[in-house]
C-alpha cells in the first residue's frame, strides 16, 4: 500500500488484547502518515501515556478480563486532551452510552475495516482543528480589533514584511522587535497565516500580565494540587499550540526562573507541567516579541544569553509609526471605517486640517495611539467628517500655521529656516523618501531631523 502523508500527523495508542487487531489497525494508520504504538493491557497503556504524548487512543472494552470502560477515565486523568475511541465485538446501545458518558470521543463496533478506522481519525483531527480555529476566532473577536491591513507605501516596512513572509514558510523561531504599539502581534498573526502551521492554533501568552507562578502554569499547565488553588489538572498554552504557533508577547518580561524552561522548550521540544515529573513532547513554532533591548538585558543579567541566541534566529525590527508617514492616513482611514460602523455613524473621511494634523504628529504610542485617537474622534464627531476639533488638543497645537516671513535673509536662525523648509516639503510629498529626494539628503538623515523637530 502506498503511504500518503496526512495534513497533520498524529500519535495513536492502540490498546487491544488481540495481536491481529493491533497489527492491522497500526498498518491502516501508518499508511497515511500517522505514528502508532500498541499495547495489550491497561498497565502497559498507562505506562505509555505517562512516558509520552498521544493524540488519540483506540481502546478495546474487554482486555483479557480487564474492563476498558474502567480504564477510560484513567487514561483521561493522565491526559485530558486525549481523544479515546472505543471498539468492541460486544457492541450495544448501553455500552456506547456508557463509553460516551465516561469521556469517549467515538465508538466503533468490531469487525471494522481499515477505511472505517481512517474515517474516525479524520473526523477527530478535523474536529480538533475546528475547535482550535473557533478558539482563535473568539480570541480575535474578544480583542474587538479592526481588520488587519499590512499594505504599505514605505520601503522600510516593505523590507520588514518581505523578511517576515520569507521566514514564515520555514520552521525558524522569529523574534519581533519594536516599540510598544508598532503591530508586533498583528505581524505574528500574519506570519502564522502564511506558515505551514496555518491550519492549526495560534496561541498567545502575554508574559508581563502574570506572576512567575501563574506564568509557568499558563505556559506549561499544572496538575491538581500543584499549588494553592490548583483544584484540577490544567492543560497549558504550550500543549494547546501543539502543531501550531506559540506567540510569547513581551518575552523580555519573563522572570529568570522561567527562562531555563523556555530554553529547554526551544531546544528539546520538551516540558513538564507544574507539579509533575512526566516529560511531554510538543511540536509548536515559536514567535516572540519584545519592546525591550534584549542585548542590554543580557549584559545586565536580566535575560539568559543562551535563550537570547535561541530566540534571535530571525530578528525583525518593526519601524515606529513616525517613520511610516506615508501609511498614517491609510491606516487611519481603516480605523475610521471600523469605528464608524461600531458607533453607528457614517463618517466619510477626514477634513483637510485633521488629515494634516494626523500626518505630521510624531505618534509616540504608534498604532495603538492612532487607533485610540480615531476611536475618540468618531465618538465626538458631529459632522460627516472627522475634523480637527474632534482630535485631542495637542493636535490643534501642532497644526498651527507656519510662521510667516521665512525667506532667505530673514532675521531667523539657520536651524529655524531649515526646520520650516523641511516641514513644508514634507507636507507637499506623499512619503519621507520623496521628501528626502527633493531635499537632497539621505532618508535616514531626514528621519533624524524630523524626529528632532517633533521633540
Amino acid at each position: 500500500m502506498q503511504s500518503k502523508k496526512s495534513s497533520r500527523a498524529v500519535r495513536l495508542l492502540i490498546i487491544d488484547d488481540e495481536e491481529n487487531i493491533r497489527r492491522t489497525t497500526a498498518v491502516a494508520l501508518e499508511a497515511i502518515g500517522h505514528e502508532t504504538a500498541s499495547v495489550e493491557n491497561s498497565a502497559a497503556a498507562l505506562r505509555q501515556l505517562e512516558n509520552g504524548h498521544f493524540d488519540i487512543a483506540f481502546l478495546d472494552l474487554k482486555l483479557n478480563g480487564e474492563s476498558g470502560l474502567d480504564l477510560l477515565p484513567e487514561l483521561l486523568k493522565i491526559d485530558p486532551r486525549l481523544e479515546v475511541v472505543v471498539f468492541t465485538a460486544y457492541a450495544s446501545i448501553q455500552t456506547a452510552v456508557e463509553a460516551m458518558r465516561r469521556g469517549a470521543a467515538d465508538y466503533l463496533p468490531k469487525p471494522f475495516t481499515p477505511d472505517q478506522i481512517r474515517q474516525v481519525v479524520g473526523r477527530i483531527v478535523e474536529n480538533r482543528k475546528l475547535r482550535e480555529r473557533v478558539a482563535e476566532l473568539e480570541s480575535q473577536l474578544a480583542s474587538d480589533a479592526p481588520d488587519t491591513d499590512l499594505a504599505t507605501s514605505e520601503p522600510a516596512m516593505r523590507q520588514v514584511l518581505d523578511l517576515a513572509f520569507k521566514a514564515a514558510v520555514t520552521p525558524a523561531t522569529i523574534l519581533l522587535l519594536g516599540e510598544s504599539g508598532t503591530g508586533k502581534t498583528v505581524l505574528a498573526r500574519a506570519i502564522h497565516a502564511n506558515s505551514a502551521q496555518k491550519e492549526n492554533a495560534f496561541v498567545t501568552v502575554s508574559c508581563p500580565s502574570l506572576s512567575r507562578e501563574l506564568l509557568e502554569s499558563e505556559l506549561f499547565g499544572h496538575v491538581k494540587g500543584a499549588f494553592t488553588g490548583a483544584v484540577a489538572d490544567k492543560v497549558g498554552k504550550v500543549a494547546l499550540a501543539d502543531g501550531g504557533t506559540l506567540f510569547l508577547d513581551e518575552i523580555g518580561e519573563v522572570p529568570l526562573e522561567v527562562q531555563p524552561k523556555l530554553l529547554r522548550l526551544l531546544q528539546e521540544k520538551e516540558y513538564e507541567r507544574v507539579g509533575e515529573t512526566k516529560t511531554r513532547q510538543v511540536n509548536a513554532r515559536l514567535i516572540a516579541a519584545t519592546n525591550r533591548n534584549l542585548e542590554k538585558a543580557v549584559q545586565d543579567g536580566r535575560f539568559r544569553e543562551d535563550l537570547y541566541y535561541r530566540l534571535n534566529v530571525i530578528a525583525i525590527q518593526l519601524p515606529p509609526l513616525r517613520e511610516r508617514q506615508g501609511d498614517v492616513l491609510r491606516i487611519a482611514e481603516n480605523y475610521l471605517q471600523f469605528f464608524s460602523r461600531q458607533c453607528g455613524k457614517q463618517l466619510k473621511g477626514f477634513s483637510r486640517e485633521a488629515a494634516e494634523a494626523l500626518r505630521h504628529y510624531s505618534w509616540p504610542g504608534n498604532l495603538r495611539e492612532l487607533r485610540n485617537v480615531i476611536e475618540r474622534g468618531i465618538i465626538l464627531a458631529g459632522s460627516a467628517e472627522l475634523d480637527l476639533p474632534d482630535l485631542p488638543e495637542k493636535f490643534s497645537r501642532n497644526s498651527q500655521p507656519a510662521l510667516q516671513g521665512f525667506e532667505v535673509g530673514s532675521r531667523i536662525s539657520l536651524e529655524q529656516l531649515e526646520n520650516e523648509h523641511i516641514a513644508r516639503v514634507i507636507r507637499q510629498t506623499a512619503t519621507m523618501e520623496e521628501a528626502a529626494r527633493i531635499l537632497g539628503i539621505d532618508p535616514a538623515t531626514l528621519y533624524r531631523k524630523r524626529k528632532r523637530m517633533t521633540l
